[in-house]
């Protein structure tokens, strides 16, 4: 067995362990969604595996310090981690069940199962290392030489299995087929070295090894959920995306599908979600007419809702969306027809997106934020600085946040924080959801105006009635001044741990509903 087949293996152990980790993150984020908590727990137990596999790796080396020990045990770590995700299917199903009814105890058990999984295969990866070192450990001289080129190879291998998964094979086929090419991959590495190392009759047994992950890859079930009403699914390297079917209208799930994104029926644009209550934005200002709304930017498209009400609702506006995910565009425009001609689409991130826009817009909306995903960087002063700068004189921001029965924390936050730049705030809660609408006016402006404006427009035939709907819902539903707490800035923002707490309170305390 030479020493560079070794290092190869070393690599290649490296690049399917940092693999797996991304491919644990996307299995349980389709049920369990992808926010900090999930993902630090699942790089917390990964290290834990890691760490026992390095100390048990090391002992044993010591013990059989021998290439076909070594092999033996990488052939059983990559076998038993192709494995995983279909063990896991039945317990994840029944978690995305638990999860449309919030059944906690369920979730949290289906949540520590999956995890569970892992055990096995990352300890016995977390052992080649140790091995490796032994095994080439031929001069006590060069021991640091030897540590060094191992830890390095595994490093270079690792890195290549963060952008692999992410970027090209969950995107194309998918999370579990991921991680057999991993697996598979691997476990032709150990078989190759059980072979060189031990022989080809000690070898042959392992071979039932790719066997079953051949009948696997032709014959497993792949998915996760099997939603009523699904039409189509499909991986991307951000989200799970699911787009649902009920009486002819259409609903955007994404992750573990709490909450709908967007909605699209041919014969209404009346939804009653949060996407129309952004069109009473510009009415807090006096005498404002709806042919007055030109240019509109929406910071997290998604599939398109909120450009459609607004383009019934003003004659002649032009509006810019962005939306970070490729495949929510394409399925925006497949499936809820996404195709106005004054809709100009950019796949991008939404804050340097708008930064880097040269228009001044009548009307800023941020559809970006749904506890626990809440991007920092779109909730912070030097954001909203952005956001003031790309108005019109008479412009308004209007942002959809999520808040729980009682913890108005997350709107007082983001309240305050716009209150530094903006001088007139106005949150409204719309019935029956968790959802408040919370708008912001570059000019000193007054409730008063709601009312005058939705008044006038109201008596008039030409104004078309879901903007005369959303102002009055607005104005009726309008809540008391915000209560002043925290600025959250990009060098000091607490949104992660707000959010968090919000979350889990809520599920704690058995909460049913959707937090958006």
């Amino acid at each position: 067995m030479t020493r560079r087949y070794i290092y190869f293996t070393v690599f290649v152990s490296g690049m399917t362990t940092l693999a797996a980790e991304f491919g644990a993150s996307r299995l349980l984020g389709n049920v369990f969604g992808t926010s900090n908590l999930v993902w630090a727990a699942i790089i917390g137990l990964i290290l834990i595996y890691l760490t026992v596999g390095y100390f048990l790796g090391g002992r044993w080396a010591d013990k059989s310090p021998y290439p076909k020990t070594m092999y033996a045990i990488l052939a059983w770590g990559a076998f038993t981690l192709g494995v995983v995700p279909y063990i896991a299917n039945p317990v994840l199903r029944a978690a995305a069940d638990a999860f449309d009814n919030l059944q906690v105890g369920v979730l949290a058990g289906a949540f520590a199962g999956v995890l569970a999984l892992f055990t096995v295969p990352i300890t016995l990866l977390g052992m080649i290392s140790p091995f490796a070192i032994r095994i080439c450990m031929d001069d006590k001289s060069r021991a640091g030489n030897v540590a060094g080129t191992v830890y390095g190879v595994s490093t270079i291998g690792s890195f290549l299995g963060a952008f692999l998964p992410t970027l090209l094979l969950i995107p194309t086929i998918g999370t579990t087929r991921t991680f057999l090419v991993f697996s598979t991959a691997l476990l032709f590495v150990a078989l190759a070295g059980l072979r060189s190392s031990a022989g080809t009759r000690k070898m042959l047994p392992y071979l039932l090894m790719a066997a079953a992950l051949a009948l696997l890859a032709v014959f497993g079930k792949g998915g996760v959920k099997s939603t009523a009403g699904q039409i189509f699914e499909t991986e991307s390297s951000y989200n799970y995306i699911q787009v649902l079917e009920f009486n002819g209208t259409r609903y955007l799930r994404l992750n573990e599908g709490q909450g709908v994104h967007s909605e699209y029926n041919p014969d209404t644009l009346a939804y009653g979600g949060p996407w129309q209550q952004f069109l009473a934005g510009p009415f807090f200002y006096p005498d404002r007419e709806p042919a007055s709304v030109t240019r509109i930017a929406i910071v997290g498209l998604a599939a398109g809702t909120t450009a459609r009400q607004a383009d019934a609702v003003f004659p002649d506006v032009t509006m810019d969306g962005w939306e970070i995910d490729p495949k929510i565009v394409a399925a925006g425009r497949t499936y809820f027809d996404m195709n106005l001609p004054n809709l100009n689409v950019y796949v991008q991130d939404g804050r340097w997106g708008l930064e880097q826009s040269r228009e001044k817009y009548d009307l800023i909306i941020v559809d970006a934020y749904r506890p626990p995903y809440i991007p920092p960087h779109l909730t912070t002063q030097e954001f909203f600085q952005i956001a003031a700068d790309h108005l019109k004189p008479d412009g308004t921001l209007a942002i959809n946040v999520g808040r729980a029965p009682g913890d108005r924390r997350l709107i007082d936050g983001l309240a305050t924080t716009i209150g530094t730049i903006f001088p007139s705030i106005y949150v409204m809660d719309i019935p029956g959801t968790f959802n408040s609408i919370l708008y912001a006016t570059l000019q000193p402006t007054e409730a008063a105006n709601l009312q005058a404006n939705l008044e006038r427009l109201a008596a008039r035939g030409d104004v078309h009635p879901l903007l005369v709907q959303s102002m009055a819902l607005t104005l009726y539903n309008l809540q008391p001044a915000p209560q002043r707490t925290t600025v959250f800035t990009d060098d000091l923002n607490p949104i992660e741990w707000l959010t968090n707490d919000l979350i889990l309170n809520f599920l704690l305390a058995g909460g049913a509903g959707t937090l958006e």
